[in-house]
Order: structure tokens, then C-alpha cells, then sequence
């Protein structure tokens, strides 16, 4: 069930675009009016094309307090349709990550929510073009559907807890036409835009509250440290503004999540990480992000008992029962869902060896999913989600000569020499260990 907006009365006198533009320009702040007009404008298509460019490149330069963020936020998320979840009586908290390469913990914390009690509205949108996204890692799975109607979507949260798919076109339209302007001006880092559209967005599907894992390194945009810790501060103060719970995390993908990439083994990892399985990093991102949910979802009312919470729903197999009862509940079917050993394994494997002996000093995270990328779309032009890449050895891992950097798994030998060339130079060793990276860096609430 969605709630509509309300027709917003307008005033006889509309500011002019040019002064608003201007107003912004000379570091000015919006007025309520003033936002509801220009969100009104953008959503109607009444403010033309190469002014639009002008405001945003004026909020890129000039930013916005979080006073004008949030009624940016709470004015785009009333462009479109607003889901009422009042229903379900059980929490509902979203989930907001920024992507990175081999993140597989939106599918895992939907899953290990949903078995603790929380309900968890997933509508993802596409990530960064390197990133393989949650729908391609999804599709993977035969029959898997990514593309549900809000109606569907309702009834699937009351009836599972969790759903993931594609966000609605009728969910904050208006961020759909600022988002594609914001692309064709360069302006997608802009930190009060990116904030509005999460915001707008996640409430919109009906949460109450939403966790953020703000990543930061070479396999997110956010290449910045200060910009990400920037970007989380903003996002909590502004849903504080809006008055909603927020917690934000700033964690670091200066290396692939995991120890895998690739679409379907991404959903294997998963797996195995729902059965008690799982490399470190993954266990520690994980439990951080689980933790903050069912706190905020009032399930656990102490650090403990939510650590217990998302611990216990492991152990039991309930958290698994929810992904595979996600799972069939939007079409997906496969053996290898519950038995691995029925995975369409690809035809031929080879190592990626080390050239020299040392310890793995740095690992370019996007340019492993470049690799993968060019491993699962052949020359052919035939698409394979089965491909991909295992056995990642991390930073501050010691290697000898030949020791294998990681395993290729592919199908199509045209494809692998340039997938090839791209997993090799995105490994740099050294003789002396580095510092590991710190996942955490900073967490705002």
C-alpha cells in the first residue's frame, strides 16, 4: 500500500529560476518555498534543462545546511509514492551501502534481519559500472526476479521480512531526473545530493530508520577518506533533521570484500556465510552492520544482546531459511542453493602466480572487477554469471615466487587474456609487511 503526496497549493508569485540559481551561487540557503518549488519544478519538467545544470553545479560548489538538505530530502520523497508499511507491526529498518567491490552484505543482513524480527524494505539501485551489483549477483540465480510492483513488494516484507529489488519508478521520481542531470554534469559526488537521494529513497520504501555503509578506496567512488567520513556525518545529521534514526559506518574497500568476485560465487559466499562460514573481514562487516540493526530496531537493547541476536539466527539456519524463502518467494530456483557441489562450475581454472617473493602491499579492488567483468562478458557476447574469481590473497599476506594470487575460474578463453592482464596489475608486492587496513574508520550516530 503507498500513500500519495498532496497536491502542494502554489503561491500567485514564483521566484524566477535565475534568482534562485543566483541565490545559491553567492552561498545563500534556500527557504521552504523555495525548495518545494524547485523540487515541484524538476518533478513537473518545468524548470529548463540547462538551468537545472546551472542550480546543481551552484549546490556542488556551494553545498546546502542540513536544514535544506532535509527539506530537500522530505520534499523529494513526497515527489512519488510513499510506502505504508503501518501494517507490518514488526521494526523496519533499511540498509544503505555505497558499494564496493565484492560487498555481499546486503544480501546477508536482509536474510539475518528478517530472522531476528526486523524487517528490512531492499530497494537497490545500480551501483558504480565496475561494481557487479546485488541484481546481477541476484540474477545469477534461474528465475530470480528483480523487478517487483510496490504491491508485491508490501506483501512480500509482511509475509518474509526481507525483498530485494529495483527501485520503483514511482519512488522519488524526482531524484530519478536530478540523478541522470547530476551524471551529465559531473556532479555526482556532491555530498547534500547524494543525501537527499539516499534519504529520499530509503524512507520512501517505508523504514523507520536506515543504517550506512559509507565505503571509501579503490573499489568505491567515494576515493576520499574525508569525503566518506563527510558523506556519513551528512546523512545522519540530515535524517536527524527529518527526525529518523540513522547510524552511518565508514568502512574501507581498498581490497575485494571476501574471498570472492564474481555474480554467482558472490551468492555462494553468501551461502556459505549464512551456514556459519565466512573469511574474517566478512565476519567483522557483517556482525558491526547486524548489530547496528537490530539495536536500532529495538530488538536488542544492548551491544551484547544484538551481537547474540545476529549470532544466534546463524547458528539456528533461521537467517539461511529467510534467504531461501526470499529467494522462492520472487522466482529463483537452483540446486546449488543448497548443495554447492551442483554449481555450474566453469570449464578451466588457472592461478594468477606472484612474480616475485614478498607480501601483498596494496590490491587495486577496481581493477579486479574490471577483471571479472571482462571474464563473464566474452567475446562472444554471450554473458556468463558463473565466472569469476576465488582464493583472494589479502594485503599483508606473505607470497613466494609462483604462489598463486588468487584463482581464475573462466569459460571463454578469448576473454582471459584481457581479464588476465587487469587481475595481474592490480596486485603490488613489496619485501616488507605492510600495515593492515583498519575495515572500521568511523562510526556516526
Amino acid at each position: 500500500m503507498a500513500i500519495k503526496k498532496i497536491p502542494i497549493i502554489k503561491t500567485a508569485i514564483k521566484p524566477s529560476y535565475a534568482y534562485l540559481i543566483e541565490k545559491k551561487r553567492d552561498g545563500n540557503e534556500f527557504t521552504e518555498e523555495e525548495v518545494r518549488f524547485l523540487v515541484d519544478s524538476i518533478l513537473n519538467k518545468e524548470i529548463p534543462e540547462f538551468q537545472m545544470a546551472a542550480l546543481i553545479m551552484a549546490i556542488y560548489f556551494k553545498d546546502m545546511s542540513a536544514i535544506e538538505t532535509a527539506m530537500f530530502s522530505e520534499e523529494m520523497m513526497l515527489s512519488g509514492e510513499v510506502l505504508d508499511l503501518s501494517s507490518i507491526t514488526r521494526p523496519k529498518v533499511a540498509k544503505y551501502s555505497t558499494g564496493g567491490v565484492g560487498d555481499k552484505t546486503t544480501i546477508i543482513l536482509n536474510a539475518i534481519a528478517a530472522a531476528c524480527g526486523v524487517v528490512m524494505p531492499s530497494m537497490v539501485g545500480q551501483d558504480e559500472d565496475f561494481v557487479i551489483s546485488v541484481h546481477d549477483k541476484l540474477s545469477s540465480i534461474p528465475g530470480f526476479k528483480s523487478n517487483l510492483s510496490i504491491d508485491a513488494f508490501s506483501k512480500q516484507l509482511e509475509k518474509v521480512g526481507c525483498a530485494i529489488c529495483r527501485p520503483d519508478p514511482k519512488i522519488s521520481p524526482a531524484d530519478d531526473i536530478l540523478f541522470k542531470m547530476r551524471q551529465n554534469t559531473a556532479t555526482i559526488p556532491s555530498l547534500p545530493l547524494i543525501t537527499t537521494s539516499v534519504l529520499s529513497k530509503k524512507f520512501a520504501e517505508g523504514a523507520d530508520g536506515l543504517v550506512v555503509d559509507v565505503k571509501w578506496g579503490n573499489g568505491s567512488f567515494l576515493r576520499d577518506l574525508e569525503q566518506a567520513k563527510q558523506l556519513a556525518r551528512t546523512i545522519t545529521r540530515v535524517a536527524r533533521q527529518m527526525k529518523r534514526k540513522c547510524v552511518a559506518l565508514v568502512t574501507d574497500i581498498n581490497q575485494p570484500l571476501g574471498d570472492c568476485v564474481g555474480e554467482g560465487f558472490e551468492i555462494l559466499e553468501a551461502i556459505k556465510f549464512l551456514k556459519g562460514e565466512g573469511t574474517e573481514d566478512m565476519k567483522d562487516l557483517v556482525m558491526r552492520l547486524g548489530m547496528e540493526i537490530v539495536r536500532q530496531a529495538g530488538v536488542a537493547g544492548s551491544t551484547l544482546a544484538s551481537k547474540q541476536a545476529v549470532e544466534r539466527v546463524i547458528e539456528d539456519g533461521s537467517a539461511y531459511q529467510k534467504f531461501l524463502d526470499m529467494v522462492k518467494a520472487q522466482g529463483g530456483d537452483a540446486p546449488w542453493l543448497t548443495d554447492a557441489s551442483k554449481y555450474p562450475m566453469p570449464k578451466h581454472t588457472r592461478k594468477l602466480p606472484a612474480p616475485k617473493r614478498g607480501y601483498v602491499h596494496n590490491i587495486n579492488a577496481g581493477m579486479i572487477a574490471r577483471g571479472v567483468q571482462l571474464l563473464s562478458n566474452g567475446k562472444n557476447g554471450k554473458h556468463d554469471p558463473y565466472v569469476g574469481i576465488t582464493e583472494i590473497k589479502k594485503i599483508g599476506t606473505q607470497v613466494k615466487q609462483g604462489e598463486p594470487l588468487l584463482l581464475i575460474h573462466y569459460n571463454d578463453e578469448s576473454s582471459l587474456d584481457s581479464a588476465f592482464d587487469y587481475l595481474r596489475n592490480a596486485y603490488r608486492l613489496a619485501p616488507r609487511r605492510p600495515n593492515p587496513p583498519q575495515l572500521f574508520v568511523e562510526r556516526v550516530a
